[in-house]
């Protein structure tokens, strides 16, 4: 499949790269690493990596703001991180001539011409690295950088997904580009005394429900008072992993420029993407996020999660008690 991909990317002059909305360092590092791979090995392509970003991953590099007058019909779509069109940010299949998805989500829907899809991976930047060991798709330093932020960002610094292949990986990648580890996981994890008291304020507040549900409501005045943004506020939500007392955790966090909220959500247990897939979103099945447009409608989604923890808890008595 690695080579279709290749001989894929090879016939087209122009290619435009997406991945999903409400980017993180995986949708973003992989993008950024693909184009770039791409640009070094066929220099005269034109390759855009477009969608919206977030000042908090800026240290992975800048995106492209496509021409709208421009004819993409005859161009090349690569969508990543992505399972179904309704997420794609910034980009329609259907407008190009073909289009390529490379993803590590479970399955939802065929959206492109030639589709990647192994939801065992760890993340889309280890497919990207795939690719690039399995084809002539070159590579440098600054490639490899990208996808190793993204790695180890969709991993959690490898306590999610991981396995002896993936750590041969980074273990390859890691002596084969010189990568300084350390530097990396500053850009990664460095944060911001506002971020710090923002965290110190979603501890403060987090409210459980009776089955294990912990949540925050982060509002756009709450949100600007500690300087952050939504983004920001809901890539917090892998800092709660280890709460004795919850089961699934979310951050939900009202975005006034979008006018949208947006719900981060985690578990150590129950399976939560079919409650993101409800409420406009989808993921992993211990990793999802959802977008809806009101309050009201977030709250509506925290009482499903709860439904399922209480029945993940009922399961779990049955097992034990057998």
């Amino acid at each position: 499949m690695w080579k279709k991909i290749y001989k894929m990317i090879k016939k087209y002059d122009t290619i435009v790269i997406s991945r999903h909305i409400g980017v993180d360092p995986d949708a973003m590092g992989s993008q950024l690493g693909l184009k770039l791979a791409i640009e070094l090995t066929f220099p005269e392509k034109k390759v855009y990596a477009i969608g919206n970003g977030s000042c908090k991953f800026g240290y992975l590099g800048k995106l492209d703001k496509l021409d709208e007058t421009v004819d993409f019909s005859n161009s090349l779509l690569i969508v990543l991180d992505t399972p179904d069109k309704k997420r794609i940010d910034g980009a329609v299949p259907a407008d190009f001539k073909e289009s390529i998805k490379i993803d590590h989500h479970p399955f939802v829907e065929e959206i492109c011409t030639l589709e990647l899809i192994d939801d065992k991976a760890s993340s889309t930047c280890q497919l990207i690295i795939d690719f690039i060991y399995a084809t002539k798709l070159k590579a440098n330093k600054e490639v490899m950088e990208k996808l190793f932020v993204g790695l180890v960002s969709d991993t959690n610094r490898f306590i999610f997904n991981s396995s002896n292949q993936l750590f041969l990986t980074v273990g390859k990648i890691v002596k084969d580009y010189n990568l300084n580890v350390e530097k990396l996981y500053q850009n990664l994890y460095m944060r911001s005394m506002n971020e710090v008291r923002l965290q110190g304020y979603i501890s403060q507040n987090m409210l459980i429900t009776d089955n294990g549900v912990g949540y925050v409501i982060l509002t756009n005045d709450i949100i600007t008072k500690f300087k952050a943004d939504a983004a920001s506020a809901g890539n917090m939500v892998n800092n709660f992993n280890y709460i004795d007392e919850i089961l699934v955790w979310a951050m939900i966090s009202e975005d006034k420029k979008n006018d949208i909220v947006k719900i981060n959500i985690r578990s150590r247990g129950p399976v939560i993407n079919t409650v993101a897939e409800k409420y406009n979103g989808g993921g992993h099945k211990m990793a999802s996020g959802a977008r809806v447009t009101t309050m009201e409608e977030a709250k509506l989604l925290i009482n499903d999660l709860d439904r399922v923890c209480k029945r993940y808890i009922e399961e779990e008595d049955i097992s034990e008690s057998n």
